[in-house]
């Protein structure tokens, strides 16, 4: 790991003044001029590494031929060159691929440069990024989650979103995105007044901001938003990040009965169309790889080496409505990952022979989220809060939780966000109304770069047992600013050598606020 981590600093110091170029421009409008070169407006991203394979994403300032170059060393000695790939305003001049015969735990650098498709002698600065692939032995893997950026009106002040600066500090393998990566629903002013005096100053804005998004191109500027920031960008250009999605890439609280009639912010009333925006402005703008069986799918399985497997969830786009979510039996309409899902998630958890499984999921398992907070009405998450035996939603997790406990399934640790704030509960079948699972971890880390919430009810259907929590108090009240320092993320560390599992809990400054280790169950 120390090895590792010394040639990643070293890239992240020659890779620091792009990042600051890169930053420095973002906010400045864009010329493109015939006599002018090409440039990368948004950095680069790489996503979905495995082994073998890398996805790669930029974004150009008009229509260009994008060159690649790939290598092994940071000075692109004997670099591969790749066939170009052309932008064009169909994709909002994104372009990104998926780079494949990779060497296993090997440092990936991998270069691009563009040229104007109207003068095609104006060539780009060149633009880098790296990323290590998934070992194919038993080495020290270490990964960082959180959830929820540029939420509730806290955009880019002249800090910026602080804690992915605080995340790159630890070299992971890879940053797992658990959702709520931009917020499509929340307008942005240029200052909010925050409690007890003083301003809160949004220093990086763009118009698509401002209001709810709608079009395709206010869905896009979601996300050229957050790459606006020099953090985001940072750790972008040397860290993998594994999307996926929950409400707020669309709207708050959607699915697909959403019903806008009575929403004055939206002039688009259908919650059709703005998914479907959403849908393509998300695999634009995002390194997550293609599903040819299902185009736009977002749950899928990527493997990190023989001692972890990661399973992401939708929790989003199959569900049923927000209600009383009290069904006693399993229908389309009480499911929430609906039957597919459902099917894959138990496949590929059996056919999985990494030692640790780390489930994915957008949404907490057992914590109350409503759909209408103010009236307490509906639910927006898993449980029901009537503590009892499994109804609704929580059925179709009952069955899975059953599922793997009677197919010997061992080592499953479960990651969310969603909550704005950070807590590990421990799920105990000698505390739960149902009972039919093997003890299990879920632990619940963000906002990265959002408004504070929090505490939640837990319901004891599944018998959580809260062992750590960091939330605000009643005396600080709800919706704190990023400044007051409560964004969460946390850290994986799985050792190679003895295959135990270290989570730690983490704040913005670097501060560990919980650590446990688990020991891996050993087949018989």
């Amino acid at each position: 790991m120390n090895k590792l981590s010394l040639t990643r600093r070293a890239f992240v110091t020659s890779a620091s003044a792009f990042g600051l170029v890169g930053a420095s421009g973002l906010a400045l409008p864009y010329y493109s001029r015939a006599s002018q070169r090409p440039a990368f407006t948004h950095g680069v991203q790489s996503g979905d590494v495995d082994a073998t394979s890398g996805m790669v994403w930029t974004r150009t300032d008009r229509p260009a031929r994008v060159m690649y170059e790939v290598s092994t060393t940071e000075s692109f000695a004997n670099a591969t060159r790749l066939a170009a790939l052309d932008t064009s305003p169909a994709s909002d001049y994104t372009v990104k691929r998926l780079l494949t015969d990779l060497a296993s735990d090997q440092d990936i650098f991998y270069r691009m440069t563009a040229a104007d498709l109207s003068d095609i002698n104006a060539v780009s600065e060149p633009i880098v990024g790296r990323f290590r692939t998934a070992p194919s032995s038993k080495r020290d893997v270490r990964f960082a989650w959180s959830g929820d950026t540029a939420g509730q009106g806290w955009g880019i002040d002249e800090t910026g979103m602080k804690t992915y600066s605080t995340i790159a500090k630890h070299t992971p393998d890879f940053f797992l995105h658990s959702g709520d990566t931009i917020y499509a629903d929340g307008a942005m002013k240029d200052e909010v007044d925050l409690p007890g005096g003083g301003k809160w100053k949004n220093v990086v804005m763009l118009d698509g901001k401002r209001k709810v998004a709608e079009t395709l191109d206010e869905y896009r500027d979601q996300w050229k938003y957050n790459m606006m920031d020099k953090h985001v960008l940072g750790l972008s250009a040397i860290c993998p990040t594994f999307y996926q999605w929950d409400d707020h890439e669309v709207l708050n609280n959607w699915s697909d009965s959403k019903n806008l009639a009575a929403d004055d912010r939206y002039k688009e009333k259908s919650i059709h169309v703005l998914a479907a925006r959403a849908a393509r402005a998300f695999h634009e703008m995002t390194t997550i790889r293609y599903e040819p069986s299902e185009p736009g799918r977002v749950y899928r399985k990527i493997s990190h080496g023989p001692l972890l497997d990661v399973f992401f969830l939708d929790m989003r786009s199959y569900r049923g409505p927000n209600g009383p979510n009290l069904d006693e039996t399993l229908t389309p309409k009480s499911r929430m990952i609906g039957e597919e899902q459902s099917k894959w998630l138990k496949r590929e958890l059996a056919n999985s022979k990494a030692t640790w499984k780390i489930i994915a999921a957008d949404m907490p398992l057992s914590l109350v989220v409503w759909d209408d907070a103010a009236k307490k009405v509906g639910f927006e998450a898993v449980s029901n809060n009537d503590n009892g035996a499994p109804k609704g939603r929580e059925l179709e997790f009952a069955d899975v939780l059953r599922f793997i406990k009677n197919a010997g399934i061992t080592n499953t640790v479960w990651l969310t966000a969603d909550v704005h704030y950070t807590a590990a509960h421990y799920y105990n079948p000698d505390k739960a109304q149902f009972q039919d699972f093997n003890p299990f971890w879920e632990f619940v880390s963000g906002p990265i770069h959002a408004g504070t919430f929090g505490p939640n009810d837990l319901d004891m259907t599944f018998g959580p047992e809260l062992k750590f929590i960091k939330a605000p108090t009643a005396e600080q009240g709800q919706n704190l600013p990023p400044s007051a320092g409560l964004q969460f993320f946390g850290l994986v560390d799985i050792s190679g050598a003895t295959e135990q599992l270290t989570v730690r809990l983490m704040d913005r400054d670097d501060n560990e606020l919980y650590k446990v280790t688990l020991d891996p169950v050993r087949s018989a």
